[in-house]
C-alpha cells in the first residue's frame, strides 16, 4: 500500500520519467504533481483527452461501451502514458507521467505504472 506521494515518488523513478501527475477524473484537477510546470492546466487536458478517447471508442464499439486499460500518446518531444484508476476514497483518477522518447521502455512503465496503481487502489 502506498499513498499518494509515493505514488507519484514510484512514477517518477521509472526510466525516462519527465513528470508525472494524479489527475480527479471527475473535476479534471490535478491531487498531485511532480516536474511538470503547469499541473492545473495539464490535469484539464489531460483528463480531456481521456475522456474524448473513452467517448470516441465507445462510439464505435459494438455494443456502445468500452474500458480503457491505459493510453499512450507519442508526440515529438515524448510519450505520455495515462493510467486510469477507480479508488475508493477519492474517485476515478488517471496518473499520467510523461516520459523522455529516447530514454523510456514502453514495456517497463507500463508494467510499473499498472503496479503503482495497484498498490495506491490497495491502500
Amino acid at each position: 500500500m502506498i499513498g499518494i506521494e509515493d505514488c507519484l515518488f514510484e512514477a517518477m523513478s521509472i526510466p525516462g520519467a519527465l513528470g508525472a501527475i494524479l489527475v480527479d477524473h471527475a473535476t479534471g484537477t490535478a491531487v498531485a504533481t511532480r516536474g511538470l510546470p503547469d499541473p492545473e492546466r495539464s490535469a484539464g487536458g489531460l483528463s480531456e483527452a481521456f475522456r474524448a478517447t473513452q467517448i470516441g471508442l465507445a462510439l464505435s464499439s459494438p455494443d456502445g461501451t468500452v474500458r480503457i486499460d491505459d493510453m499512450i500518446i507519442t508526440t515529438d518531444q515524448g510519450y505520455q502514458l495515462i493510467k486510469p484508476m477507480e479508488t475508493p476514497f477519492d474517485g476515478p483518477l488517471l496518473i499520467c507521467v510523461r516520459l523522455d522518447l529516447s530514454r523510456a521502455n514502453l514495456g517497463l512503465a507500463r508494467h510499473r505504472l499498472q503496479t503503482i496503481s495497484r498498490q495506491l487502489i490497495a491502500s
